[in-house]
């Protein structure tokens, strides 16, 4: 019963911001975009508040 709550309040939750950032990194389409996708990431583009 605990395992089914868990999974259905992790469907609930948005992505973490490690997630978000990944996904970021993930989207890249060169080396050159990597770089500055990283770049961004280490100015703080996910952590910052709303």
């Amino acid at each position: 019963m605990f395992k089914q709550l868990k999974k259905f309040t992790g469907a609930l939750r948005g992505p973490s911001v490690e997630e978000r950032e990944l996904s970021y990194l993930n989207g890249s389409v060169d080396r050159i975009d990597l770089e500055y996708r990283q770049r961004q990431i280490d100015r703080g583009l996910f952590r910052s508040g709303f």
